[in-house]
């Protein structure tokens, strides 16, 4: 990292004796020669502002100039005498009043070899710093590792994201909500974008779930290209660290089930919302993954997180929905039932609206997974038998008997409940519970009764 202090140490530039230490400190990333008054419009953060002081002609110029370089996060001021008698105290007081560092440039030095110099000292700088992490990156340096390197080079805060709004690994306390940097580089259609004091861009890689790399404050120049080595070299060190399932076998576990409608590999999607808890996953094909969690990692609203996650991460996938279940933990012999579980709640989770959805098995009816285990064909003869007579006559008479019984069913056999469901007279609907027995030849009174026409009834939907 380059920094006003190494500039230092080229032939020329000198530090004002009114220029803190603690200033030299700061990253230079470019150089930017003005002679304009209020240069702010043009200015970037971290750069070296040349300047010939062309612009001052009595106090109290500076403090505007001076301000705007300020604002603009310029690393130092590097300035040339306005008149025989050197930097104006105007200029000294306004470097000192807004924190910028200030540089003398001696009269007989030329600023085309000033500006020669600092390139090529930014230009050794970047090669060298791209080296340093090329090495680590060959060395096997994991992401966090290479995060905490690349943090020193670049002398600013950076930050490894899933898309799936999670921290996958930092230099310092992320100062925004995950979600709020995804949103914005989604908006952005993949591209490098600002996001509350962020520049995000993508790391390179072909998962299904897109890592992005933040940087605190915007790139530019060398830095900027540094940014983007260390993106790629980010994205080689997930495929090398890519989650190998951990066997679960003993104590409570959770069971997971996940579709993908589109292209994206539900077996990724499940397991970047996973990380970085242990579990062991299965596939039983590129749109459907299965999941066992040890019951203590398993995270707090994991439901309501992982629906906000998906719903964030949608439009950064190849795909079109992604639909979750999940079921309360049982112990590990018992598995099969739980993953069975997880798999109706899916499917409750399939019939919800929206690009995303995730649905705890809790909300699975016991009918709905009586009936799971029964194949269509066999629904259909279940439903002809109990039903067949009340079918005919409604399509027959076009009335709505099968309507009526199942609001009735569905009020715990209570006319006064049912007629105000159905908004019908209370005798109105004894009358059609009546005729409706009378058909079936059955007592709707009789809870056994009851239990049957009723899982007849749920057994015509999907």
């Amino acid at each position: 990292m380059t920094t006003v202090r190494t500039l230092l140490g080229l032939p020329g530039l000198r530090r004002h004796p009114g220029t803190a230490d603690a200033l030299l400190d700061r990253a230079v990333t470019r150089l930017y020669a003005t002679e304009l008054r209020d240069p702010g419009r043009y200015l970037t953060a971290g750069e070296l502002v040349l300047s010939g002081l062309l612009w001052w002609r009595e106090p109290g110029d500076a403090d505007p100039f001076v301000a705007a370089l300020a604002d603009g996060g310029a690393a130092a001021l590097a300035a040339s005498g306005a008149d025989s008698n050197g930097i104006p105290d105007d200029v000294v007081t306004a470097c000192e009043r807004h924190g910028v560092a200030l540089l003398e440039v001696p009269p007989d030095l030329s600023f085309a070899v000033v500006t020669e110099r600092v390139v090529l000292a930014l230009a050794a700088a970047a090669d060298g710093a791209r080296k340093r992490l090329l090495t680590a990156a060959a060395e096997g340096t994991p992401v966090a590792g290479l995060l905490a390197r690349a943090a020193e080079e670049l002398g600013t805060p950076c930050w490894v994201l899933s898309a799936v709004s999670r921290v996958v690994a930092g230099t310092a306390e992320l100062p925004i909500d995950p979600s709020e940097a995804v949103r914005h580089f989604a908006g952005s259609r993949g591209r490098p974008t600002a996001a509350g004091g962020l520049t995000v861009l993508p790391v390179e890689g072909r998962q299904a779930v897109p890592w992005l790399l933040a940087v605190e404050g915007p790139l530019n120049g060398a830095h900027a290209e540094l940014a983007q080595e260390l993106a790629g070299l980010i994205g080689f060190a997930r495929a090398r660290e890519r989650h190998e399932p951990a066997a679960v076998t003993e104590g409570p576990v959770r069971a997971i089930a996940l579709r993908t409608e589109g292209s994206a590999e539900a077996a990724d999607v499940l397991a970047e919302l996973l990380a970085p808890a242990p579990f062991t996953y299965s596939s039983t094909g590129p749109d459907e993954a299965f999941a066992l969690v040890p019951g203590p990692s398993w995270p707090e609203g994991w439901a309501t997180a992982a629906t906000t996650a998906l719903s964030t991460v949608e439009p950064l996938l190849r795909a079109s929905r992604l639909v979750a279940g999940f079921a309360d933990a049982v112990p590990a012999a018992e598995a099969d039932g739980a993953l069975e579980l997880a798999r109706q709640a899916r499917g409750l989770a399939a019939a919800r609206p929206g690009p995303a959805a995730v649905v705890p098995a809790d909300e699975v009816g016991v009918h709905q997974l009586l009936l799971a285990g029964a194949s269509p064909k066999l629904r259909s003869a279940l439903r002809r038998r109990l039903l067949g007579p009340l079918l005919d006559y409604d399509a027959e008479q076009h009335s709505d008997l099968v309507r009526t019984v199942r609001a009735y069913l569905e009020c715990s056999g209570s006319p006064t409940r049912a007629a105000k469901a159905l908004h019908i007279h209370v005798n109105t609907l004894r009358y059609r519970i009546g005729r409706a027995a009378e058909l079936l030849g059955e007592d709707l009174t009789d809870f056994t009764t009851q239990v049957d026409v009723y899982l007849a009834l749920r057994a015509g939907q999907p």
